[in-house]
């Protein structure tokens, strides 16, 4: 039996990068899908695709910095798939990069806004839609960046995916007694187009590879197979977790 056979999830940022991939690595796993991202055109083809391939999958585009947005997203996966049992959200911005000093008050609120209290508000409404369920497995997209590994002029980045690990254990001493298991994913490099606005350069990109023991950086794929552990219960003992996926960087001295 496939690892997600009979299941729901939630995936936010499934219009591109890791939750792309991990949308169609959970549609092939068994899970029937709720899509969520900003990128209206780009959702619908993804549930094309899911569809094509013999999957069940739903769109719904919105910011998940607005509340309403988070509750719409469950109300999708119970109205037209009967509940919820796993959410993995994903999607997140780089921020204003630059000089710590020179990023204004805003602009580090709106980065915190989108990939910290989005997390938030979509945890908000997906936990009671699983205890309705009776278990489930929530997962947010952190990094290596402000956990394992410092990198300058990203402070705002660092800091909402840094405060990602503590919401994650914070959740997880919380519902655990309840059956809900909460982890997060922290990969190092991976090639979505936020990394190559990151680095911009085959000479940037080159420095990045070199910074992992494996001397590359991932597919979006590589990184989903990890989600899909999470998700499933392959996974059952493990919560609380910040799960490093990083080909050796936060390791590595070569």
């Amino acid at each position: 039996m496939k690892s997600l056979t009979g299941k729901v999830a939630i995936v936010t940022g499934a219009s591109s990068g890791i939750g792309d991939a991990a949308a169609k690595l959970f549609a092939t796993s068994g899970a029937r899908l709720v899509v969520g991202a900003r990128r209206s055109a780009e959702l619908e083809r993804l549930v094309a695709e899911i569809i094509a391939s013999g999957g069940e999958a739903a769109a719904l585009a919105g910011d998940v910095r607005d509340e309403s947005y988070a509750s719409a997203l469950v109300d999708l996966a119970e109205t037209r798939f009967g509940g919820l049992d796993i959410a993995f959200n994903n999607a997140g911005t780089l921020g204003e990069m630059g000089p710590t000093v020179g990023v204004s008050a805003a602009s580090f609120a709106e980065t915190l806004m989108t990939n910290l209290t989005g997390a938030f508000l979509g945890a908000k409404y997906q936990v009671p839609a699983m205890l309705r369920r009776g278990a489930g497995s929530l997962i947010f997209t952190s990094s290596i960046a402000g956990h394992t590994v410092g990198f300058p002029g990203v402070a705002a980045y660092s800091a909402s995916k840094a405060g990602l690990v503590g919401l994650t254990m914070s959740l997880a001493a919380e519902f655990g007694p309840q059956r809900i298991r909460v982890n997060a994913v922290l990969p190092g490099a991976v090639d979505t187009p936020l990394y190559r606005e990151m680095n911009t350069t085959a000479e940037a990109q080159s420095f990045i590879a070199g910074l992992h023991a494996l001397k590359r950086v991932s597919s979006p794929g590589e990184v989903a197979r990890s989600v899909l552990f999470l998700a499933s219960d392959d996974s059952s003992f493990l919560t609380g977790a910040a799960v490093i996926v990083d080909g050796g960087v936060s390791i590595n001295r070569t």
